[in-house]
């Protein structure tokens, strides 16, 4: 079955416009659970915008489900996550001016240095996961210095969608599903995300080697309408329909 990660980042986005309590993000991830997400991903950023570290601790302390805790490549992020030890690690590019994450790391360029920061990651038992662009010498860079996943990047092909670029959206779309088999043959295990819809997310559900999907701002911003629950399940819904 495919997997379905519920990114709570933007619960906390609201919560710190106002400087209150509320809404809670661990009152957000059990709603999930109980909705039917398998798994919770937080990015905990550098200028700690949404999620606090704060955060972090209520969630390694009380949640079920697995946490997929994303993260710049820094040292200061290295040490949060050897403190907690959590399910996973997602390691994404960070830019402090960006609104959202603008694109993939680059591995290949990088891939010593990373090769080096994941080591102490894997050895304390998180499964470490980059976040990649489709490009064959990305995903070739994340198997070779050991990475357990790959996430790839969603959010052109979303773009193309909304703006209503179809050629460039569909050559996208079969740019990731290249991608997708590519790093399946080479022993990593495959996940998507960034910027899925109701709209957008059944081509990607139906790519057959991806195991998991990583969806938030869509589900948070449908949740004002709709409610958490009730947008998970329909997202949940339409994942399975275009898997099955």
């Amino acid at each position: 079955m495919l997997r379905l990660g519920v990114n709570i980042d933007h619960v906390a986005t609201i919560r710190n416009a106002r400087g209150t309590p509320w809404p809670d993000p661990l009152r957000a991830a059990r709603i999930a659970e109980e909705a039917g997400a398998d798994g919770i991903t937080a990015h905990l950023r550098e200028d700690r915008r949404h999620i606090s570290d704060s955060d972090i601790d209520a969630l390694m302390a009380g949640l079920r489900l697995p946490l997929n805790f994303e993260m710049a490549a820094t040292a200061e992020m290295q040490t949060i996550a050897l403190r907690h030890r959590p399910h996973a690690v997602c390691i994404v590019p960070e830019k402090r001016e960006e609104r959202t994450t603008e694109g993939g790391l680059d591995v290949a360029g990088n891939d010593d240095a990373l090769a080096r920061y994941i080591a102490p990651l894997r050895d304390a038992g998180s499964r470490v996961s980059l976040f990649i662009g489709h490009e064959p010498r990305q995903i070739q860079a994340a198997a070779r210095i050991g990475a357990a996943v790959v996430e790839l990047h969603t959010g052109a092909y979303c773009d193309y969608d909304t703006e209503g670029r179809l050629s460039e959206r569909d050559a996208e779309l079969a740019a990731l599903r290249e991608g997708a088999a590519l790093a399946a043959s080479l022993g990593l295990e495959v996940h998507a995300g960034h910027g899925l819809t109701f709209d957008t997310v059944g081509p990607i559900a139906a790519i057959p080697e991806l195991m998991e999907l990583n969806i938030g701002h869509f589900l948070i911003a449908e949740s004002v309408f709709t409610g958490l629950g009730p947008a998970i399940r329909e997202m949940r819904r339409r994942m399975d329909e275009a898997r099955a």
